[in-house]
């Protein structure tokens, strides 16, 4: 079983833990603001020669809720452990919120919260007591408002009622909601999240759905990592597709589907004459299959194709002109097959 890590600060320890120094200049704003993330030709080589990551040039808006996909093993994770300072690429360089790491870790993680492999608490403790040990071990934290902090947190994840509890008998998505809300315990400026719904029920995967929505509306850039379609289309706003380690595309959703070229679809008891009409407007890619005749739209209208069709006495039972889903444009993208559900 994987640890998990909430790293909003001194990363690469291992343990839950919050930053070390607070930021020595304020955050940027507005237009002038940078990414919050920017990667550069980062590249990850393990031992063995083996190619986690390669030559990555990702660039995350400020506000963004950004979609990183892939299916698993594509290099996401060795990604978001190299963006927090957890594992060190062998090329490449990165920023975090305007500022290089690794160097510029202990000035930028404190404003960075994050959840990766999964929630890591005290089985024994409560809620509460779990986001008391990591508050304490945030030496920039005054520990006269620490009360405050951890109340406001657990509230904002919808915990506060279930604070006594011991972390044990915390459902799946309560832990997920717990790490969440420990990397809450300060402002933050950008937030990462492992896979936040694997391994969730339906309600747990809602529940945290809706927090991530809720914090994105707080101006607070989301990055989220996943291998499911329906985290990508119901709460992100950017999307990158990570195909054995490199990134196969990075856009909006919109330019994403926009890549779909529409297909025109003729439903017809005469497919053969159909699909030599479509061959003679210049139509690409015609094919004939169970009483239909397509071809890749193009620049053609379809109300054009659809009258000449009618005029070669082609009998049209029906006519559209579908583009592919999102997962059909996964698959090609990654040549695999997504989860659509979750």
């Amino acid at each position: 079983m994987s640890t998990g890590q909430v790293s909003t600060g001194q990363a690469g320890t291992g343990q839950a833990g919050t930053g070390t120094a607070a930021s020595s200049q304020p955050a940027a704003t507005g237009a002038e603001a940078p990414p919050a993330i920017v990667t550069t030709g980062l590249t990850k080589r393990f031992r063995g020669g083996q190619l986690a990551v390669v030559d990555l040039g990702m660039v995350v808006p400020r506000g963004s809720v950004y979609g990183f996909l892939g299916p698993n093993g594509s290099g996401k994770t060795t990604t978001i452990r190299m963006l927090l300072g957890l594992a060190y690429p062998t090329r490449g360089s990165h920023l975090l919120l305007g500022v290089p790491m690794p160097a510029g870790a202990v000035q930028v993680l404190p404003r960075v919260g994050s959840l990766v492999e999964g929630p890591a608490f005290y089985p024994q403790l409560s809620g509460w007591d779990n986001l008391a040990r990591v508050d304490a071990a945030d030496r920039t934290a005054d520990p006269r408002t620490a009360g405050e902090r951890i109340s406001a947190a657990l509230d904002r994840v919808g915990l506060l009622a279930a604070r006594k509890k011991h972390y044990r008998a915390y459902s799946l998505g309560m832990k997920q909601r717990l790490a969440i809300a420990a990397s809450l315990l300060r402002p933050r400026e950008l937030i990462i999240l492992d896979e936040p719904t694997n391994g969730l029920d339906p309600q747990g995967t809602r529940e945290v759905r809706g927090l991530i929505r809720e914090i994105a509306t707080d101006g607070i850039t989301v990055l989220v990592s996943s291998h499911l379609l329906a985290e990508v289309e119901q709460i992100c706003t950017q999307v990158g597709v990570m195909r054995t380690g490199r990134l196969v595309f990075q856009g909006s959703l919109e330019e994403l589907r926009a890549r779909g070229a529409a297909r025109i679809r003729v439903q017809t008891t005469e497919e053969a004459r159909a699909a030599e009409v479509l061959g003679k407007l210049g139509l690409a890619d015609v094919r004939t299959a169970n009483g239909e005749a397509s071809a890749a739209l193009g620049d053609q209208l379809p109300q054009r194709i659809c009258r000449e069709l009618v005029y070669a006495d082609v009998p049209v039972a029906g006519l559209d002109t579908p583009r592919p889903s999102l997962e059909e444009l996964f698959v090609g993208l990654t040549g695999e097959g997504f989860d659509v559900d979750g």
